[in-house]
């Protein structure tokens, strides 16, 4: 059975924090569609918080602890990640901004991401569009369609006739990730499948 790697990045800057209930059960969401497909999933949630002054110490000196060089090697190196930060002027948080600086620009290329946010009010929804989408963008991430925002008042609701609650967003951003994941791995074994000498030379042949 081949296992899968999950790994949830959350800038949630209490204990508990809403970012990091969020990221869980996006994370809850997407290990249990995998599940369903025979895959064994390993997940784990890299906290911000934790890594903030190592992150800031990396900026000064050019050098990662190996803390937040673990953490690194872990979103680097996942089948697909989930990136949720809070919500601070409008924008993500800086912790969290500063962290993906600290990743290679070709590092996440084609790697699943699931985007997601919380804030205070639903009006900061529009960071998911204007601001996570075009940062994984241009790390070349394969960003899944739905990204989902937690308002205050989104947790507990069931929604109403025009819009999705909370969990059934989380439900369908979960299963979007999954399945981006699991055919990630097939292209790959596609685009690097080994043409034996023999065939290379034969296809060079000009009649």
């Amino acid at each position: 059975m081949q296992t899968l790697q999950l790994v949830a990045v959350s800038a949630g800057l209490s204990a508990p924090s809403s970012t990091r209930l969020l990221a869980d059960r996006l994370a809850k969401a997407a290990e249990q569609r995998l599940t369903e497909q025979e895959y064994a999933v390993e997940v784990r949630v890299v906290e911000l918080r934790d890594l903030a002054v190592d992150i800031a110490k990396n900026f000064v000196t050019g050098f990662p602890s190996a803390g937040l060089q673990a953490a690194i090697d872990a979103v680097t190196g996942a089948d697909g990640v989930i990136a949720v930060t809070p919500v601070f002027t409008a924008s993500y948080s800086g912790l969290f901004k500063s962290f993906f600086d600290l990743i290679a620009p070709d590092a996440l290329t084609g790697k699943p991401v699931l985007v997601a946010a919380t804030g205070g009010t639903a009006r900061h929804s529009l960071v998911l569009d204007h601001a996570l989408r075009p940062l994984f963008a241009y790390l070349r991430a394969l960003v899944v369609p739905t990204a989902v925002y937690a308002a205050s008042e989104d947790w507990g609701s069931g929604g109403d006739e025009y819009t999705d609650g909370l969990p059934s967003r989380i439900a369908r951003a979960g299963r979007e990730l999954a399945d981006f994941v699991a055919a990630r791995p097939a292209r790959e074994a596609e685009d690097d499948e080994v043409v034996p000498f023999e065939q290379q030379l034969a296809d060079l042949r000009l009649d």
